[in-house]
């Protein structure tokens, strides 16, 4: 009878402890994982930069995320896997995302003119439509003014941002060439949010970011209390400090981290106002792969590269950077701004996602990424200097 009413508990502890040993998260091989520490590490180190994270999905899982150094140097705060970080660009492919989607339902056509979503948006001296903006080749201007790219002002609604650039003239007749505009994308956010009668920060959440179990994205807002919010920085190299005022120099040391420029990115949400961790990065990249926010046939569109009218190649697609590395194909979309330099990289042959978020503008996530792609697919070797 003894053995009998041990056996029931032995049967009923195993059984306890079997949704615990369920959720057990897949990980990397301990020696892989270790590699890619090491790493990370040591670009860390080289770079000198503050802090930063690091996320890697294996055939469709997530398996390795990572924080490094600080989120904030002052206060000794290291950096973790659910550090948020300044997405920069990569703000576009989410936004690109949102435009594919609505397309998909009907609601806003590729080729229309883009007036007809965003009135706010005044006609110019040639029609200008989503598909040439999501491709970089409507002729929006990019940064132009002194300043301009890290903005102090705060802006509440997209229209208002728009105030910015919507009555300067093209740079060019659409098509004809390729130019990045940051301010195109904030042009593509109004379209949302008049093709869905939704905020565009209302229409990611409910349609981006919440299928794609996003949950650490959101706007960058500088008056809200966000948790774990990183602080963000900047490199002082020689030639950065060499134009500095006189004033300035004798305040500072070069080859030294400071505090980034302040900068409200407000000015650009869709285009490059958004928090994020690698994590979620990751996981906006594998709902793609796996059809959750757009059909394949939708999301190989937006991977395939445009052309001018004159047949030329441009390397990117409809919010995305198409490329390769030793006949490996690349999808990737890079961002850099005050306090910020992350990329993310996809490899939809070999099911491999990597993503890499600092605070610090200047830094150089790619060689990260490129170091972490040739532990994982050492046959993918970038192209020769």
């Amino acid at each position: 009878m003894r053995k009998r009413f041990v056996s029931c508990i032995v049967f009923l502890l195993l059984l306890a402890a079997l949704p615990a040993l369920a959720q057990q998260p897949a990980a990397l091989p301990p020696d892989t994982a270790a590699k890619i520490e090491a790493a990370v590490q040591a670009e860390l180190e080289r770079q000198k930069i503050p802090g930063l994270s690091v996320a890697v999905a294996v055939d469709g899982e997530l398996l390795f995320t990572k924080g490094f150094g600080f989120a904030d140097l002052e206060n000794s705060v290291p950096a973790k896997a659910t550090t948020r970080f300044r997405t920069a660009s990569i703000a576009k492919p989410q936004t690109a995302v949102a435009v594919m989607q609505l397309a998909e339902q009907g609601k806003l056509d590729l080729d229309a003119p883009i007036q007809k979503y965003c009135p706010a948006f005044p006609e110019k001296q040639w029609p200008v439509t989503a598909r040439q903006v999501l491709g970089h080749l409507a002729g929006i201007r990019h940064y132009t003014r002194p300043g301009e790219a890290s903005g102090t002002e705060h802006f509440f609604t997209l229209a208002e941002s728009l105030r910015i650039f919507k009555d300067d003239p093209l740079l060019h007749e659409p098509r004809t060439r390729y130019f990045y505009s940051t301010y195109g994308f904030v042009l593509l956010g109004c379209a949302v949010e008049g093709a869905s009668g939704m905020r565009f920060d209302a229409y990611m959440h409910q349609n981006v970011w919440s299928p794609a179990q996003m949950t650490s994205t959101r706007t960058d807002d500088q008056y809200q209390i966000i948790p774990e919010r990183s602080r963000w920085y900047s490199w002082l190299g020689e030639q950065q400090y060499a134009r500095l005022p006189e004033a300035a120099r004798a305040q500072a040391q070069p080859n030294s981290v400071y505090n980034a420029s302040l900068h409200d990115t407000s000015m650009k949400v869709p285009g490059g106002g958004l928090l994020s961790t690698s994590a979620d990065l990751v996981r906006f990249a594998l709902a793609l792969l796996d059809a959750r926010l757009v059909k394949p046939e939708t999301r190989d569109r937006m991977w395939t590269r445009q052309k001018t009218s004159d047949g030329k190649d441009t390397n990117y697609g409809l919010g995305w950077g198409i490329g390769q590395m030793s006949g490996v194909h690349i999808i990737s979309h890079s961002g850099g701004q005050a306090g910020s330099a992350c990329l993310l990289t996809i490899l939809p042959e070999k099911k491999v996602v990597v993503a890499v978020m600092t605070n610090m503008d200047g830094a150089a996530p790619g060689r990260i990424v490129t170091a972490i792609v040739q532990i994982l697919v050492p046959e993918a070797r970038p192209p020769a200097p």
